[in-house]
């Protein structure tokens, strides 16, 4: 099918090209634009046309039509409303869904537009707009009722003490004062959202000059603003018990209805024993009558003619039944809505569609493209594929335990990011957020562990997190799966075959199964992969031809024979982070260079010989636009609902929501929510997976977030407008939102931010050198494998070139400051010559100290974990951890150069033990004196302030002065 833009109406063209409302009014049964400042000012005499457009994260553009019939308005105006959307969606490529909406009984998705409401005035233009404009002089005294937890649907009802109820809540709007009456049954999530209409009437009708009152069902005359109240009925007088306000009402489930529409208006009853989605032919027009909505489904080959019919049908249809409830949905083949697929019994993931000429530009494109011609402009460019952000500070410290016979045992810092596919870990990792420490503790279960180790891993991190308080994020990963945020966390990872824990021996023995654990001295090839120094794994895989692949690098060694490979499509990158992982898998071995097409007969040798293999570089799936979603566990059973263009005021105390990205699940829970189903959030977000609710063939294996309210990361945060305000706000959601109504906003938070975080990943306002804690890189400089400018710096002053005949220096460098140690540990860090190479140097951050460990009962853990810190180190390592800061205590001078008030470094450290108070924690290093100053920092105060933001944080944290 396809139409003419000649033949579409002159107030259509060009409509649907950027995101965001278009919106018409029919006059005259023509389309007619209104500005944008009359957007949600809806009259009752009057149809609409409302475009949304959405831009889509894949580039493309999705379109959503609703045609407005207000309930005066005439039915010739209201059925050229529902032809004209018609008309519209065919100038748009027939790919949108059309909404009919009736006033008083329009759809969710509708009212989001607009929200906190719509409240449509009397008069249209067959009346010549003959209605009130609002005028608070001649103020007239109305009641509104008000339903709907997440949407609000307002109507005007009788100003009578017989319309009030004890199951709605109401609005008294008077000349001076506005009064919600909260009925004893509503819900607190319900009043809350009416509040929001209460404002919008204050900014609307009272040009925000009013007082408000809130009125609880039942409060008697002696309270004032209840006094006042009930004044304007007469006085109190008890409500009776009866159903509530007319609208309230909910539609019976009916059995659905298949109807083949035909031969300009006829409708023919379709039979079936299951609803199957081959019973609809794609040159047909069908209705599916699921009594609270009629969808229209539409064959991608029906002519505009045919569509126009059956939506004419669908009005009579419902006219002539007075179904004045039902809504009208139509959606076209090949772009349905995920609640019409869920009507039918399966569902397939991609039909086979036989596309039409609107299509046409599409296919030419293609076609001119596989010939080798330019095709720009002829069809939208593809979003460019950017680096994802991980949106977490990456600076921080972590800890890694291996789950080994239902308990975890504590892995140095030396092993923590060497993982096995066959056991399954727990990690903690802190991180300095705005104002306080933020905590991420998560699960990681290789593709070979057994279900025993991956329960008793996500039982132990629970039982952490609930130690913390439920003030720390919980992830459960499984290999394969991982979240940009845990690569860049652990930044070099190597996944090896195998496993060491109990559970792996004993579950391969049983099996008869060989035990191909990962060894130094076997054979192994590694794939390397990543993005950059602060994000890179090595993963073993099979030692064979097949198992190479052209746009990625490997590491083959058999004992100490190593290779290593680089395919055609690899970049300079690519091959750095190789060489930077050759340094952890094999750091004392010489290697061979593969370039692809010139490998040597040993390297193929190993091998097994010369097979096919792949070009084709492993494409990671993208994150989608987020759908946010509310969730009841009832009896075992998890009930969802969409909310639609959601925002941060939608996630209530009270409730449990999902935000689910497609990518990742986060499972978000309100501090009013109970305990019992607070240790039920991974639960919740499990059976959210399976159930699959939006039909995008969700992994069981989703990485699945769940965050309590009051300690959101700023991985969650990004997809709302977020003010952490609300979030730290005491009381349920109506006493919050009380609050804020009555006091004009929401309260400002008075803490001072602790710093700025450091994000890894690309952005365009981050500076590069900011990207990790590892290593800087820049492809185009020539460096000795697997050292860096600091590293140089700092080991010259004792290691003796004679000493070392391979250009490799040991992995212990990364025990300069070792994530896993105690702030105690840190008096024995470098010397300031050594801070003054650092702060000179062009890497990243490195490593901080990690803070007290969340109590879990691994105390007795810690004396081990430094031990094993020490362990294997070499006489290299050793003279570096031997150096120590000179903290001798100065005297106190009275000012410095710039007038401040001078104090011994032992008082303004972050760990003293008397120390200094009035003085701006954040500067804590202008106190000292410049003396002193020079001695710690290996430079002047000057010199200091030049540095990068980044370096001199990176200081202070060495010298506990951060």
């Amino acid at each position: 099918m396809s139409v003419s833009m000649k033949d579409l109406d002159p107030a259509f063209r060009g409509s649907g090209q950027k995101d965001g409302l278009e919106i018409w009014r029919i006059e005259n049964f023509k389309p007619v634009p209104i500005p944008a400042s009359s957007y949600g000012k809806f009259f009752m005499g009057d149809s609409y046309i409302i475009l949304k457009t959405t831009a889509l994260k894949n580039g493309s553009l999705r379109h959503d039509i609703h045609y407005w019939i207000g309930k005066d308005t005439s039915q010739d105006e209201a059925g050229t409303a529902a032809i004209l959307t018609v008309e519209l969606d065919a100038a748009l490529g027939g790919r949108a869904v059309q909404y009919r909406e009736v006033q008083g009984n329009e759809t969710e998705k509708f009212l989001s537009y607009f929200r906190p409401c719509i409240m449509p005035q009397p008069g249209g233009v067959a009346s010549g707009f003959k209605h009130v404009e609002a005028n608070n002089q001649d103020h007239e005294t109305r009641l509104y009722v008000c339903h709907g937890k997440h949407v609000v649907h307002v109507k005007e009802v009788p100003f009578a003490r017989s319309t009030l109820n004890h199951d709605d809540i109401f609005i008294l709007d008077t000349k001076s004062k506005i009064f919600q009456f909260n009925g004893s049954n509503s819900s607190i999530q319900e009043r809350a959202k009416a509040l929001e209409v209460v404002q919008y009437i204050k900014d609307t009708f009272h040009e925000g000059k009013c007082e408000i009152a809130s009125v609880e069902d039942g409060r008697m005359m002696a309270d004032p603003e209840a006094g006042e109240f009930w004044g304007f009925f007469g006085g109190f007088a008890p409500l009776p018990r009866r159903a509530p306000a007319e609208g309230n009402e909910k539609h019976e489930e009916t059995a659905i209805k298949l109807l083949w529409y035909f031969d300009q208006g006829k409708l023919e009853p379709v039979n079936y024993e299951s609803l199957a989605h081959e019973l609809l032919q794609t040159n047909k027009c069908y209705f599916l009558d699921c009594g609270a909505e009629l969808y229209v489904w539409m064959g991608r080959t029906t002519s505009l003619q045919e569509r126009k019919g059956a939506s004419e049908a669908a009005e009579k249809l419902l006219s002539d039944s007075n179904r004045t409830k039902t809504h009208i949905i139509k959606v076209i083949e090949g772009f349905e809505t995920v609640m019409f697929k869920s009507k039918f019994k399966e569902w397939p993931q991609t039909p086979d569609l036989k596309l039409s000429s609107e299509d046409g530009r599409g296919k030419v494109a293609a076609l001119l493209k596989r010939q080798g011609l330019n095709v720009k402009g002829l069809m939208k460019a593809a979003p460019a594929k950017e680096e994802p952000q991980s949106y977490i500070d990456c600076t921080g410290n972590l800890q890694v335990w291996r789950v080994n016979d239902k308990d975890k045992a504590l892995l140095s810092s030396s092993d923590q990011s060497k993982f096995y596919t066959g056991d399954c870990y727990v990690f903690q990792y802190t991180y300095a957020g705005d104002d306080k420490e933020e905590c991420l503790i998560g699960t990681w279960s290789g593709k070979k562990s057994v279900e025993e180790d991956r329960v008793t891993a996500v039982s132990l991190a629970s039982k952490m997190v609930e130690s913390a308080k439920f003030q720390a994020v919980q992830v459960r990963l499984y290999e394969g799966k991982e979240p940009i945020q845990f690569f860049v966390i652990f930044q070099s990872l190597q996944v090896f075959k195998g496993g060491l824990s109990s559970g792996y021996k004993k579950f391969i023995a049983e099996n008869g199964i060989d035990d191909d654990s990962y060894s130094e001295e076997g054979l192994a090839l590694f794939r390397v992969q990543g993005s950059g120094p602060e994000n890179m794994q090595a993963v073993q895989v099979e030692p064979v031809a097949s198992s190479l692949n052209s746009s990625y690098c490997y590491i083959l060694h058999d004992g100490n024979t190593v290779f290593t490979w680089a395919g055609n499509l690899t970049t300079a990158l690519d091959q750095e982070l190789m060489e930077r992982q050759l340094d952890v898998i094999k750091p004392n071995t010489q290697s061979r260079s593969q370039k692809e097409g010139s490998e040597t007969d040993q390297f193929w040798s190993l091998l097994g010989g010369k097979s096919e293999y792949s070009s084709q570089k492993m494409v990671r799936e993208l994150e989608s636009d987020p759908h946010l979603f509310s969730c009841i566990l009832s009896k075992g059973n998890l009930k969802v609902k969409e909310i639609h263009h959601f925002t941060q005021d939608d996630l209530m105390t009270e409730d449990v929501f999902i935000l689910d990205c497609h990518t990742s699940i986060f499972v978000w829970v309100g501090q009013q929510v109970d305990v019992k189903v607070r240790l039920q959030a991974l639960d919740i977000g499990e059976k959210f997976v399976v159930l699959d609710f939006l039909m995008e063939n969700l992994a069981r294996e989703t990485p699945i977030f769940t965050v309590t309210e009051g300690s959101e990361p700023p991985f969650f945060t990004r997809f709302f407008t977020w003010d952490s305000a609300k979030s730290l706000m005491h009381g349920n959601s109506y006493q919050r939102k009380l609050a804020i109504v009555k006091g004009g906003g929401a309260p400002a938070l008075d803490k001072p931010r602790r710093r700025t975080p450091v994000y890894s990943g690309r952005s365009t306002t981050q500076d590069k050198s900011q990207r990790s804690r590892s290593m800087s890189f820049s492809p185009e400089r020539v460096r000795v494998r697997g050292r860096s400018p600091a590293f140089t710096a700092l080991a010259a002053s004792f290691e003796s070139s004679s000493n070392r005949n391979l250009s490799t220096p040991p992995p212990v460098v990364k025990k300069l400051y070792p994530k896993s140690l105690t702030p105690d540990s840190l008096n024995t860090s470098s010397k300031s010559s050594a801070i003054a190479a650092l702060a000179g140097s062009s890497d990243r951050p490195t490593e901080t100290p990690t803070p007290e460990s969340i109590k879990d009962g691994s105390e007795s853990e810690k004396p081990k974990q430094e031990e094993d810190a020490k362990d294997g180190a070499g006489t290299m390592n050793n003279r570096v951890e031997s150096l120590t800061i000179n903290e001798d205590v100065k005297e106190n001078e009275p000012e410095d150069d710039e007038g401040l008030p001078i104090y011994p470094y032992e008082r303004l450290k972050t760990t003293a033990a008397d120390p200094v108070t009035e003085i701006d924690v954040t500067r804590r290093e202008t106190y000292l004196s410049s003396a002193e100053f020079k001695e710690k920092f290996g430079m002047t105060k000057e010199a200091f302030s030049k540095l990068p933001k980044w370096k001199q944080n990176r200081l202070k944290i060495a010298l506990q002065l951060f």
